[in-house]
């Protein structure tokens, strides 16, 4: 999975990479289904626009966004939201091969 992390108006500090890799963590599981994942760190006047685009390997690209006036706080929220898609993403692909294996087993009677 490659991680990219852009700013905006705004310099990405070296702690807030290692804050999005540490929160990443709960995404480990689905590492091998991910592309990439690009993150977009927004400053605008007060707050926070942080946006994340995931790239599945099955070619479905999700973009995700988030906005609050601590970056930490966003950023939280941000991954959160991934874990939450990458898992129902996942769980459709599963559910998706687990029936096609099902019409797999059962033969068509020939007019029996």
């Amino acid at each position: 999975m490659d991680v990219q992390i852009k700013g905006v108006h705004i310099d990405v500090r070296d702690e807030t990479r290692d804050f999005i890799d540490e929160k990443l963590e709960k995404i480990s599981f689905a590492e091998d289904k991910i592309v990439s994942l690009d993150f977009t760190l927004t400053k605008e006047k007060q707050r926070f626009d942080v946006e994340a685009k995931i790239h599945f390997r099955w070619g479905l690209s999700a973009v995700i966004k988030e906005e609050a006036f601590d970056l930490h706080e966003a950023l939280d929220r941000l991954i959160d939201s991934v874990e939450l898609k990458v898992r129902k993403e996942k769980s459709k692909i599963k559910d998706h091969k687990d029936h096609k294996d099902l019409n797999d087993i059962v033969e068509p009677d020939d007019g029996l």
